[in-house]
């Protein structure tokens, strides 16, 4: 019996021992992943251990270089330091070195917070763009919380600097409450306040189920709950009055414009030096009160060095100014308020029309290069892609591409390749164009790289080609598009033959009618 415990007893020895020699190993390589203030630095080896050990796992991926990224990780880390300890275990992925982890784990942006729950991989909650580590620490709270955690007594509400957002309820457990509280959550940076006190309802003349914008001690705006309202449109509703009707473009107000909801821009570039910008300004104030909840007006300071990129992108140069573009971050086409006056009415005009769909965007273009048609494949721009691209007598092949993609790029040597295949056939012309620097309606090509096909008709069609990026395959679909345009061409013909008949005809009629008067 002795020995049989002293058996037991050395074989528990030496379990323990190898138990403790193999997680060695496992508690140098948490260390060693551990960043300041207890910050995992996640890799794709250690990514599914750590959603395994954490229930709560939140995961800022970031791009070293990224000017947003930086911003984030000030208010990542600030997060960090009062999160210590806490249920949530913070961690960090840095995707220029972890591409392949991003992309298993779908993460586009360079400056993306997610939140992993009880380890599940596949569906994230994403945390909505942090203006300062209380927004972090604010969305977990309220994601953890409930509504109740909003009813607060408004006399300090409604005094506030900032903007804060009431909600007044009948009853506390009604869905428009738990909407309430779901915009609350996507909205961290934004103070909201739940009541039931009557006082504050009747002092503004209203019935319950509304929500109040308060600021500086001033009611802004005021909606009403409706059966069709849905969390998106009061989201909308909030972040748009948390606005001026027309914001000047800066740092601070940078990431406000872009992230949101409403998705059309109105941008007024002009010089805050100039002698007309007051007057400019208030026109420009005045038309975006018309257009509240459906447009965003913008300003942007030309005279500003730190606009410079965006003049850019937008490829406006000072001297310009003052002028009104126009565009969707959905589809990036931008249009052009054709007048040099720049009155109320001119902008309402013209916002309205772009509403509609009646305006034209705008066309801009590189120069025309020197030699552009003596390569195999022809180097267009805005001022030639109509012009070749529509030509009746030939069928076009067009690369529009982006010069910083690496997808583009990609495609080069393919679309050389197709050229040589196709350079003793005198109809097909095989070219590119850079979709960066030469405005083009984006509705035609879709996302870029894209290969667009223009057949030899006199109406101006375009075929997009979304089959596999291989010459034998661009060959079939070119041969197959050009059998159809060749049908389509013979109609086409007739029709045209017809109606210069009719046209003669009816001169020659016309002709007689005068010599007979005569």
């Amino acid at each position: 019996m002795r020995k049989l415990l002293l058996l037991l007893g050395l074989t528990a020895f030496c379990l323990c021992a190898f138990v403790a020699a193999d997680e060695q190993p496992n508690r140098q390589a948490d260390k060693s992943s551990l960043k300041k203030d207890g910050v995992l630095q996640l890799k794709k080896g250690n990514f599914n251990k750590a959603l395994r050990k954490y229930k709560q796992l939140l995961v800022h991926f970031y791009a070293p270089l990224s000017g947003e990224g930086h911003r984030i990780s000030a208010a990542f880390e600030g997060a960090a330091v009062e999160l210590k300890g806490s249920e949530v275990k913070l961690a960090v992925v840095d995707v220029a070195k972890e591409k392949e982890l991003a992309k298993e784990l779908n993460v586009t942006g360079f400056a993306t917070i997610l939140l992993y729950i009880s380890g599940d991989k596949l569906n994230p909650v994403l945390c909505p763009v942090p203006q300062s580590s209380a927004s972090i620490l604010t969305w977990l709270k309220r994601r953890s919380g409930s509504a109740d955690d909003l009813i607060a007594d408004l006399s300090q509400s409604e005094a506030s600097e900032e903007l804060t957002v009431v909600g007044f309820f009948k009853e506390l457990n009604s869905e428009y409450v738990q909407m309430f509280y779901a915009a609350a959550t996507d909205l961290p940076d934004i103070n909201f306040a739940v009541t039931q006190n009557n006082d504050v309802i009747s002092k503004y003349g209203l019935t319950h189920d509304v929500v109040l914008l308060f600021k500086k001690s001033k009611l802004i705006q005021a909606y009403k709950m409706m059966p069709e309202t849905s969390k998106e449109m009061l989201i909308v509703f909030i972040t748009v009055y948390q606005m001026e009707p027309a914001t000047e473009y800066t740092g601070q107000t940078s990431t406000q414009i872009l992230t949101s909801p409403v998705l059309n821009h109105a941008l007024l570039f002009v010089n805050t030096s100039s002698a007309d910008f007051k007057e400019i300004h208030s026109a420009f104030t005045s038309a975006a009160e018309a257009f509240r909840l459906k447009m965003l007006f913008v300003w942007v300071n030309v005279d500003e060095p730190r606009n410079g990129r965006l003049m850019e992108y937008f490829r406006v140069r000072e001297f310009e100014a003052p002028l009104i573009r126009m565009v969707n971050l959905t589809d990036h086409v931008t249009y052009h308020l054709p007048s040099d006056t720049l009155d109320e009415q001119t902008i309402k005009t013209f916002c309205q029309s772009y509403l509609d769909g009646k305006a034209k965007p705008k066309m801009q273009s590189e120069p025309i290069p020197e030699g552009w048609d003596t390569q195999p494949v022809k180097e267009l721009v805005g001022m030639t892609l109509e012009k070749v691209g529509f030509n009746p007598d030939n069928t076009v092949f067009v690369m529009f591409y982006l010069p910083y993609s690496p997808e583009s790029h990609a495609l080069f040597p393919l679309w050389e390749e197709l050229a040589e295949a196709l350079k003793e056939r005198e109809d097909v012309v095989v070219a590119r164009i850079d979709a960066s620097a030469n405005d083009i309606h984006m509705s035609m090509q879709g996302a870029y790289p894209s290969l667009c096909l223009f057949p030899a008709l006199h109406a101006e069609r375009v075929v997009v080609y979304n089959g596999k990026r291989r010459v034998k395959d661009l060959l079939k679909f070119l041969d197959k598009e050009m059998e159809k345009a060749k049908k389509d061409r013979v109609k086409e013909d007739e029709d045209r033959r017809k109606y210069i008949e009719a046209a003669k005809a009816e001169e020659a009629k016309q002709a007689n009618q005068t010599k007979d008067e005569l």
